[in-house]
């Protein structure tokens, strides 16, 4: 069974317990689609709004962008799942002779590669997110600025979290191109994004809650 089609409550249950997976990778995953989600939804409540038809065009790119990264975030919660038990697997390999260890570690640093790959994606994707959302700030439903504000921080933790699991399997990978590759991409996407996430969030508190809520 794949992880996106149990319950909130049995994913919970699941990534509180000691089961393998969903791990620190889903768990990013899933973060940046309920920050995505949040965009989308800030959209909904927007579309329709005379108010602000002069960014109907813009409401429309955000709706259907939101629901597009939504969906690539949720099958990465179970690419991420998949490559981490194929990493369990390579392990568990036996290692009793020369050949069986040659194998086994061939077998893990395969396993490594590829585990790192769904959080770099997620990093990617949290990027293309963080983005979208700042475009929003000001041209969608000042009701919902919180909401915009929130899905900016989740986005932001998806990332930075995903990061971490970059991190995690690359520090065990013998390919030192391979690393440094990795490496560059994640501290790029990083450096681009993380501030601007940053920017959304700062500028609901000062220029939006703070005229709604004069005594923050």
């Amino acid at each position: 069974m794949l992880l996106t089609d149990i319950t909130i409550k049995e994913f919970t249950e699941l990534l509180a317990s000691d089961a393998p997976t969903p791990g620190g990778g889903a768990a990013a995953a899933l973060a940046g689609a309920l920050g995505v989600s949040l965009a989308g939804m800030v959209g909904a409540l927007t579309a329709g709004n005379a108010k602000y038809s002069e960014h109907a065009e813009f409401t429309a790119e955000l709706l259907e962008r939101a629901q597009s990264i939504r969906v690539e975030f949720l099958a990465l919660i179970d690419e991420d799942a998949e490559t981490f038990k194929k990493m369990s697997a390579a392990y568990k390999l036996p290692k009793k002779t020369e050949a069986d260890k040659a194998a086994r570690s061939e077998a893990v640093q395969s396993a490594l590669i590829a585990c790192a790959d769904p959080p770099l994606k997620m990093m990617a994707l949290c990027g293309r997110a963080i983005e979208l959302t700042e475009r929003a700030v000001g041209k969608t439903n000042r009701n919902v600025d919180s909401d915009l504000g929130v899905a900016a921080l989740c986005l932001k933790a998806a990332m930075q979290s995903a990061w971490l699991n970059v991190l995690i399997n690359v520090a065990s990978i013998k390919d030192g191109d391979f690393v440094a590759e990795y490496r560059e991409k994640g501290e790029s996407i990083i450096a681009e994004a993380a501030p601007i996430a940053d920017g959304v969030y700062e500028k609901i508190m000062t220029n939006y809650l703070s005229q709604l809520l004069p005594q923050l």
